[in-house]
This record gives structure tokens, C-alpha cells and sequence, in this order.
């Protein structure tokens, strides 16, 4: 039901190079880049992450109660995708770990713009 989830951005390059480096291992590319909005993700029949300066040319600003949550196929390439996050400049939100007993883990990141992720696995 979700083509695609949109942040914005204060710095293009830099986004579109913590993002594609950061999903590599999820077989994310820069799927289609349009100058001020750029679409990252495995292929345009599914979902996908852009990033983007904002239309109003005003700061980006990271909502509080947003965020994108990216499945990982397992507890440990979770936490892989935290540690990495963090490597390539992002901050910690919230340590990988088990949330809700046998139900769901998370590893929470905020990119280097304050957006907030979390990397996680039901079960």
C-alpha cells in the first residue's frame, strides 16, 4: 500500500550517499533522482524512501511521532543496519534490542537531518 516515504533534507549529496550506502545491503539504489527529490530503494514496484529539499525551500523539519521503520531480515542485520547508521553519521534513538517479548525487535537511528528510523523484525 506504500509506493514511497518522503524526509526532507538539508543537503542532497549527502543524503542520497548516507541512504544508499546505508541500504546497500538491502539492495537499495538511487532509484530516480530529479534534482531536489530523489527516490532510494530496490526497485519503483516497491516501497521506496525519497529525500528531498523541501518545495518551500524552508529548514526540513523532523517531525516528532515520525518515523520510518525499514525491515531487516533478521534481529542481527538490524542491529547491522544500526551500527552502520551510526558509522556513517547518524546518532542513536534507541539500542537494537527486543521491544515487545517474541513479538518485535528495533535498533533506532536519527539521520544526520534528525530524522528518525528504526530498523526492525516481528518476532
Amino acid at each position: 500500500m506504500i509506493g514511497y516515504v518522503t524526509i526532507g533534507v538539508n543537503d542532497m549529496d549527502k543524503a542520497k550517499a548516507f541512504y544508499t550506502e546505508l541500504l546497500a545491503d538491502l539492495g537499495a539504489t538511487v532509484l530516480m533522482d530529479i534534482g531536489r527529490i530523489a527516490f532510494i530503494g530496490s526497485g519503483m514496484d516497491a516501497p521506496m524512501l525519497s529525500v528531498c529539499i523541501p518545495y518551500d525551500e524552508n529548514d526540513p523539519q523532523p517531525g516528532n511521532g515520525n518515523m520510518v521503520a525499514i525491515t531487516a531480515p533478521s534481529k542481527e542485520k538490524a542491529a547491522e543496519l544500526y551500527h552502520k547508521a551510526i558509522a556513517l553519521g547518524g546518532s542513536c534513538e534507541g539500542e537494537p534490542g527486543q521491544r515487545i517479548p517474541d513479538m518485535f525487535y528495533g535498533a533506532y537511528v536519527r539521520d544526520p537531518d534528525g530524522n528518525k528510523l528504526v530498523f526492525y523484525v516481528f518476532g
